[in-house]
């Protein structure tokens, strides 16, 4: 391989076959090819982009780095859903049990809070005794048993994703849609998956916050799933202020708990319920969205979510009494109200804003070896769109370190707009992506 020479015909607007692809990646893996020679290549990936053919290539190279898990033999279609970031994101926290107890088969590897978003792994270990750190032995088990089961990326599974992430990380080549693209689906493919179903986030509170470039994305893992035989499907769905009531993780277990139980806000309702039918159409146990949503409706009107997260919860090693005794969560040491300032209606809440305090005040990490805060977070008590009075409560900041508390209470009003008259009211699912977009044609060059 000579890697001067691919680099430069990348630099040039050229081509990388499937195996010169594969032989790249292999080599730095195995730490034959340079950084900076690496750096070069993504930097030309980002500049000239790649057909799909050679981000499907890209993905596959990167997901046969390591461990791919064949779960063939567990009856059942296996379906997963991935989120690609936002701010009180506990989507997958009712919807993997939800449609597990409709009878999917959910392994679900999951991660942790990454910049301003959130991380299911740090909301889950919330839970006391709650183990994400699973053999694949175990996983395969939960699987089989309990029907689901949410674990952390394991060392062997994906090795070149990883070290590809930590060199884009600082030679600022991470904003390009198909190394993002590639990167996801490699460690969602080697889950074992039949089928994926994506939720694409867009606004402010997005790592894609133009909905252009959240449907660009969403067409380009679509066509990774298609060419390496995958069912997939991509909603897009707004993030322009935080989804549901609570931002942080202790406070997002419960935020679930209780729409396990029937009592959530409508925009996580809409997402959640959205996205269960996806998976419920994808795994073949509904004829038609309308099936879906009553079989999900089910689910959650008899409890069988609620039941099925309590035995995800034992299987884990968490102690399952959670469900019924939020006190044995992580408790805050301190906790404030803010109020707003005026009468009205609020017009907007920042999920950027809001997610870069969740960091500061202990939801998130602000280095890599930083510990998260369970105890830390945001409840909203007013969304966009309804009234408050002056001096009403809008949110409430709580955590372990009173001076954090109290700088991040201070600041929160800022993100917070009311006004004298509400917004016009949007749906949370802006657009619905599958592989008949693509009309049977090659996917254009993606930049």
């Amino acid at each position: 391989m000579q890697l001067y020479e691919l680099i430069k015909r990348k630099r040039d607007k050229g081509r990388l076959s499937d195996e010169e692809i594969e032989e790249l990646v292999s080599a730095y893996t195995a730490g034959r090819v340079p950084d900076y020679q690496m750096a070069a290549m993504l930097m030309a990936i980002f500049f000239r982009g790649m057909t799909g053919e050679e981000t499907a290539a890209l993905c596959m190279a990167m997901m046969n780095s390591g461990d791919v898990l064949d779960l063939s033999d567990i009856p059942g279609a296996k379906v997963d859903k991935h989120s690609t970031g936002g701010v009180g994101d506990k989507v997958s926290l009712i919807v993997a049990p939800l449609v597990a107890a409709c009878g999917v088969r959910v392994p679900m590897v999951s991660g942790r809070s990454l910049g301003h978003t959130g991380g299911t792994l740090d909301k889950l270990e919330s839970i006391p005794g709650f183990a994400t750190d699973l053999s694949v032995t175990q996983f395969r088990k939960n699987v089989a048993e309990v029907g689901l089961c949410v674990m952390g990326q394991t060392k062997r599974m994906c090795p070149a994703d990883r070290k590809l992430y930590a060199l884009r990380d600082v030679t600022a080549t991470v904003d390009s849609v198909p190394l993002i693209a590639a990167s996801i689906m490699s460690k969602k493919l080697a889950e074992g998956v039949d089928g994926l179903v994506l939720d694409v986030k867009t606004g402010s509170g997005a790592f894609m916050s133009r909905t252009a470039d959240a449907r660009k994305l969403a067409r380009a893992m679509i066509a990774i799933g298609v060419q390496l035989g995958r069912k997939c499907v991509a909603l897009v769905t707004d993030m322009s202020e935080p989804l549901g009531a609570a931002v942080g993780n202790s406070v997002e277990v419960v935020e679930a708990i209780e729409a396990l139980k029937g009592r959530w806000r409508s925009d996580l309702a809409e997402v959640t319920l959205a996205l269960g039918d996806e998976m419920l159409l994808m795994a073949g146990l509904a004829n038609s969205p309308a099936h879906a949503r009553r079989l999900l409706m089910k689910a959650l009107s008899r409890g069988l979510g609620l039941e099925r997260f309590r035995q995800m919860v034992r299987a884990q090693g968490g102690d399952e009494r959670v469900v019924d005794d939020y006190g044995r969560l992580p408790q805050p040491a301190h906790r404030i109200a803010v109020r707003s300032a005026t009468a009205g209606f609020v017009r907007s809440i920042d999920a950027l804003g809001v997610g870069l305090l969740g960091v500061r005040l202990g939801i998130g990490r602000e280095s890599l070896d930083a510990r998260v805060d369970h105890s830390a977070g945001f409840v909203f008590r007013k969304k966009v769109g309804e009234k408050v009075v002056r001096d009403e409560v809008i949110a409430e900041v709580q955590g372990a370190d009173e001076a954090r508390v109290r700088e991040v209470a201070s600041r929160l009003r800022a993100h917070v707009v009311v006004g004298p008259a509400a917004p016009r009211g949007n749906g949370m699912v802006i657009a619905r992506l599958d592989d008949n977009k693509n009309h049977g044609r090659r996917p254009a060059s993606l930049r």
